[in-house]
C-alpha cells in the first residue's frame, strides 16, 4: 500500500514543517523561524542554487520549489549568510551539522489489516539499535524479529532514533527529532522494520525526547523561541511550552508525535523524563499532546498508546483530564524496580537509599508506588502521592531497562550480581505482574555483555564535560573505580548483543523459562486481565513470601513469590477447592544445569480446605491455578 499522505497539522497554518516532497518534481518548504527576516532554500544537490522563501503568519517562512526530487540536500540561509539544516528535517544523510535531505515518505505498507493491540495485552521489549545487532541497523532487528515472536513479547520499544551526532549514542542527545538515524537506516529503514513488526503481530513503541535538545548540533534557537529562560533543567535552558510563542513549539513537537504515528504507523510514544518538561500553562503541553495522539488514533483507526517516564510518582500524568489530569495511557513505575532491586541485594546506595526490601516490593504490588507521599531520604521532602486507585496495568515496570542498567557505573546487568534462581524470580515478579510488563534486551537469556554509556561527539570540550558529568553521577552511589570512557569506540563495542548465547546452556534454560512465564501470563485468563479490585497480596514477612490471589469471574490462579535465601515451610490461605500447579521456577528442567538443581518442593496438586503447607525452595517463584 503506497502511502504518502500529509494531514493538517496546525489550525491556523495547515501544511506540515519542513521539506514536504509533493511528487511530480515539487517539494514545500516550510519553517517557523521568527528570529529572522529573511530566509532562502539553499539547494546544494544535485545542482546548487537559493531561491527566496515568502514570510507568512506568526514567523514562517514557506517556498514551494520545483525540479527537486527525494534525495535533494539542502539549508536553510539567513541574510548574514549563514546556513543551517532545516529544524524539522527528515533525513541528515551526512551528520547533524551538514545539508537536509528530502525524502519521499511513500511506502509499500503491507500492513492494512494492522490495528495495534489493547494495553493489557502489552509485553515491551526495550531494544537499543545500535547495540542489539552487530550491524546496529533497523533491517538487523528484523532478522531477529521471529526471536522475538517464540520469546512471546507483543511490542518492541525503541530508544530514541532522532538523529545524534556521530554513530554511537543512547539516543537522548537527538538533535533533530524528525529525522530517522542516518546510520540505523534511515526512514526507509525504520518504515521497514515497522512493517515487519506489523506482520508477525509486533507493535512498536517510540521513546521520543521532548524535554530537551542534545548539546551538538542543537541549532533550533537560530531559528525561533524554542527554549525560555523561565525555567532550567538539568541540560540548561527548558524547552519553551509555557512562555511568549510556546503555541509553535509545541505545534513542533505534537507535529512531531504525529508524525511517527501516521508515517512511519508507529503504535505507542514512550515520553522520555516527563519530570522535565516544566509548563505551567491552564492547558499544559502534555494534556494537549495527549488530546491530539488519541484524535489521530481514531482517525487512523488505530490504537495508540502515550506512555510517560515520570520520577515525579504523580498519578495526575495518566488520570483523565475531566480530574484535572494530563490523559496519558500509562507510565513507568520504577518503585517497583528499586523495591526489587533492594530485596534481592541489599543495595541501599544513591536513591535506593528511600527503599527496605520485601516490605516495599509488598506495597508495590498492592498499591503501585512505594513513595506516595512519604518522606524521601534521598531527596529531603515528601515525595508522589498515591496510585491505590489506578489500574495496575496503566503502570509499566521491569527488573531491568537502559536506565537502571546503562546508568551504573560499569553498566553491569542483574546477571553480573544475583544468582541464576533470584534472575528466574526477578522474571517472574515482573512478568507476573498485574502490572504492564517491560524487558530490556538481553536479559531473558542472561546477556554476558554491559549496557554501558556511550557517545561519538565531535567537540572535544564537550567529551571532556561528558566524562566530568558522569564522574560526578555516580558520587551518590559511592561506588568504586572509573566510569569506562564514553567517547571510546571500544566502550559501545563492547555492549554488542552475542545472540548465540542463547542457543545453550544456562543461556537457554532462562530464555525457555521467560517463555513459560510470557506464556502463562498471555493464556490464565486471571493473569491476562489483572483488574485492581481483584487482586490479593498476602505478606509473610518472616519467610519472605508473597503470595498473590488474582481472578476473574470463572478463573483463579495464586502465585507465590519466595524471597528467602533459605527453604522454608508455612501454612498459607488458598481458598477452598483443588489447585493444580502450572509453573515452579524451581522443578529441575529450569536449572541453571538442567536437571541439577535443587528438587522441586512443591506438589503438582493442592487440596485446600482454606490453607495448605508450602515447602518452598530458596528464591523461587510458583503459579497455582484452581481447578474449576
Amino acid at each position: 500500500m503506497k502511502d504518502r499522505t500529509h494531514t493538517p497539522r496546525h489550525p491556523d497554518y495547515p501544511a506540515t514543517l519542513g521539506a514536504t516532497y509533493l511528487g511530480d518534481g515539487k517539494c514545500r518548504f516550510l519553517v517557523w523561524a521568527p528570529r529572522q527576516e529573511r530566509v532562502e532554500v539553499q539547494i546544494v544537490a544535485p545542482a546548487e542554487r537559493v531561491v527566496p522563501m515568502e514570510l507568512r503568519p506568526r514567523g514562517y517562512h514557506e517556498a514551494v520549489l520545483g525540479e527537486i526530487e527525494p534525495g535533494s540536500r539542502y539549508f536553510y540561509r539567513f541574510a548574514d549568510g549563514r546556513q543551517l539544516p532545516d529544524p524539522a528535517s527528515r533525513l541528515q544523510s551526512d551528520g547533524v551539522h551538514r545539508a537536509s535531505t528530502v525524502v519521499d515518505p511513500s511506502f509499500d505498507w503491507t500492513d492494512g489489516a494492522w490495528r495495534g493491540i489493547p494495553l493489557h495485552e502489552y509485553i515491551t521489549y526495550e531494544l537499543h539499535v545500535g547495540t542489539f545487532t552487530p550491524a546496529g541497523t533497523f533491517d538487523a532487528i528484523i532478522e531477529r524479529l521471529d526471536e522475538l515472536k517464540e520469546l512471546g513479547v507483543t511490542a518492541i520499544e525503541l530508544m530514541p532514533v532522532a538523529q545524534f551526532p556521530g554513530g554511537r549514542n543512547w539516543g537522548y542527545d537527538g538533535v533533530h527529532p524528525f529525522a530517522v538515524q542516518n546510520t540505523y537506516g534511515g526512514p526507509s529503514g525504520l518504515r521497514r522494520l515497522v512493517d515487519a513488526a506489523h506482520g508477525r503481530g509486533l507493535a512498536v513503541v517510540m521513546d521520543v525526547v521532548y524535554n530537551h535538545i542534545g548539546p551538538e548540533g542543537n541549532y533550533l534557537g537560530e531559528f525561533g523561541h524554542y527554549f525560555t529562560s523561565r525555567h532550567r533543567t538539568p541540560w540548561g535552558e527548558a524547552i519553551n511550552f509555557d512562555d511568549r510563542h510556546s503555541d509553535e513549539v509545541r505545534r513542533y513537537f505534537i507535529e512531531n508525535a504525529l508524525y511517527w504515528i501516521e508515517e512511519f504507523h508507529i503504535d505507542a510514544l514512550r515520553l522520555d523524563a516527563v519530570h522535565a518538561i516544566l509548563d505551567f500553562s491552564a492547558r499544559p503541553f502534555l494534556q494537549e499532546l495527549a488530546d491530539a495522539v488519541r484524535v489521530e488514533s481514531e482517525r487512523l483507526g488505530r490504537r495508540v498508546y502515550t506512555i510517560a517516564e515520570s520520577s515525579l510518582n504523580d498519578v495526575r500524568l495518566i488520570q483523565p483530564k475531566e480530574m484535572g489530569g494530563s490523559g496519558i495511557d500509562g507510565q513507568w513505575n520504577d518503585d517497583l524496580h528499586h523495591a526489587l532491586r533492594t530485596t534481592l541485594t541489599g543495595d541501599r546506595s544513591g536513591y535506593f537509599s528511600d527503599f527496605h526490601g520485601f516490605d516495599d516490593l509488598v506495597k508495590s504490588y498492592r498499591v503501585g508506588f512505594v513513595l506516595d507521599g512519604e518522606y524521601s531520604e534521598f531527596r529531603g521532602q515528601r515525595h508522589g502521592n498515591s496510585a491505590r486507585d489506578i489500574e495496575p496495568l496503566k503502570l509499566v515496570v521491569c527488573s531491568q531497562n537502559h536506565d537502571q542498567v546503562g546508568n551504573r557505573m560499569l553498566g553491569e546487568r542483574l546477571t553480573d550480581v544475583i544468582s541464576f534462581e533470584q534472575l528466574k524470580l526477578a522474571a517472574a515478579t515482573v512478568i507476573l505482574s498485574p502490572f504492564q510488563p517491560m524487558l530490556f534486551m538481553g536479559e531473558e537469556y542472561a546477556e554476558s555483555a554491559p549496557f554501558q554509556y556511550f557517545i561519538s561527539h565531535s567537540d572535544e570540550n564537550l567529551v571532556e564535560a561528558v566524562r566530568r558529568g558522569r564522574k560526578e553521577e555516580f558520587e551518590s552511589f559511592k561506588w568504586a573505580g572509573v566510569p569506562p570512557d564514553p567517547q571510546d569506540e571500544a566502550t559501545f563495542a563492547r555492549c554488542k548483543l552475542d545472540h548465540g548465547l542463547k542457543a545453550a546452556g544456562r543461556h537457554r534454560v532462562l530464555f525457555d523459562f521467560y517463555k513459560a512465564l510470557i506464556s502463562l501470563r498471555k493464556t490464565a485468563p486471571a493473569l491476562a486481565f489483572p483488574r485492581r479490585d481483584r487482586i490479593e497480596v498476602a505478606s509473610h514477612e518472616a519467610e519472605q513470601v508473597m503470595i498473590v490471589r488474582r481472578w476473574t469471574r470463572d478463573h483463579e490462579a495464586s502465585t507465590v513469590f519466595h524471597f528467602g535465601a533459605k527453604a522454608t515451610t508455612l501454612a498459607a490461605h488458598f481458598p477452598t477447592g483443588k489447585w493444580t500447579k502450572a509453573l515452579d521456577s524451581a522443578d529441575p528442567r529450569w536449572a541453571e544445569s538442567r536437571g541439577q538443581g535443587p528438587a522441586a518442593t512443591l506438589g503438582e496438586h493442592l487440596e485446600s480446605r482454606g490453607t495448605v503447607e508450602l515447602r518452598l525452595a530458596p528464591h523461587s517463584a510458583a503459579v497455582y491455578i484452581k481447578s474449576t
